[in-house]
């Protein structure tokens, strides 16, 4: 494979990004049907939700402790924990893609309605409004670091880019915790 270039970046962050929004606007709108996943066991698709929240967790550390490193001028731990990051969300978002195809679309919210209208709903609006918002700006800020020397990144957007990306990469991680709470420990 052939190396990504530096004038590529912007075009392969687009291209990434649609693709990307694609396949989980697809999946959640119920455009990919449940045959073209293998069917799992039932207890596998119960345990994702429970293995996402700790994915989820893990990720806010992970970002969190990226995000303190290059404070501290740590760029060989920031750049591992950042990319860590970015497997955790991958991990992350194949097993909820998973699991929403295989059951044919989301989960329905359990409890009264007026929680789900005032609270639910609009928590999950903002979490997916704020992950839909980070796609494209984690993949750009990836890809300066895949394509750029670390002295050649202090002239690139990656640590502005990279700071708004982590701040709404953490709200978005914590809301979808919140949001895995309400539906399978609250009600």
């Amino acid at each position: 494979m052939a190396a990504i270039r530096k004038e590529q970046v912007p075009i392969l962050t687009g291209i990434l990004s649609v693709v990307s929004l694609a396949v989980v606007f697809g999946a959640a709108g119920g455009m990919i049907p449940p045959s073209a996943v293998p069917t799992p066991p039932g207890w596998f698709l119960d345990a994702i939700p429970h293995v996402n929240a700790v994915i989820s967790l893990a990720a806010i550390a992970t970002i969190g402790l990226g995000w303190r490193w290059i404070r501290r001028g740590n760029v060989d731990r920031h750049r591992r924990a950042m990319v860590l990051s970015f497997a955790l969300f991958v991990t992350f978002l194949v097993l909820y893609l998973y699991r929403l195809v295989s059951l044919g679309g989301p989960a329905s919210f359990p409890g009264p309605a007026t929680v789900e209208r005032f609270v639910y709903l609009p928590m999950l609006a903002v979490h997916i409004l704020l992950a839909v918002i980070c796609i494209p700006l984690v993949y750009y800020a990836l890809l300066l670091a895949a394509t750029h020397t670390v002295g050649e990144l202090s002239r690139t957007r990656h640590a502005a880019i990279g700071r708004i990306a982590a701040a709404l990469w953490l709200v978005s991680f914590a809301l979808g915790v919140s949001v895995y709470a309400t539906l399978y420990h609250v009600y």
